[in-house]
């Protein structure tokens, strides 16, 4: 028989093959992105220090009343806004984008979009 692939391990699997290279500095931090099945998280973090700079999520007091009628997409959206508008309070501008394993699509990209087109460069 065959077994069925677990399809969260190939994302790990794919995430640290991916961290190897990918380091966030004090001068570039890593913008960091997990996805559940209802809800998209975001962190800009400093490796060196281990410590997180910003951080957005759809479960954000700010958010949560913009997301009804909303789909996912657009939930990715109005989080990729904040978080980008949260680092960019910080001082924040350059980032290293670590996709966190997921394919860049969907609403992986569009979370990235919304955070370039809020100050980030990546």
């Amino acid at each position: 028989m065959i077994s069925k692939l677990d399809k969260n391990a190939v994302r790990k699997a794919r995430h640290d093959r991916t961290r190897r290279h990918i380091v966030g500095t004090n001068e570039r931090p890593r913008l960091n992105v997990y996805r559940s099945l209802n809800n998209i998280y975001a962190q800009v973090i400093n490796d060196e220090t281990s410590h997180t700079i910003a951080s957005a999520s759809t479960l954000d007091a700010e958010i949560k009343g913009q997301l009804e009628g909303k789909n996912k997409k657009q939930a990715a959206q109005l989080v990729g806004e904040l978080i980008g508008k949260r680092a960019v309070e910080k001082g924040i501008k350059l980032v290293v984008f670590d996709r966190g394993g997921y394919l860049y699509a969907g609403r992986i990209a569009e979370l990235a979009e919304a955070a370039r087109k809020a100050g980030l460069e990546f």
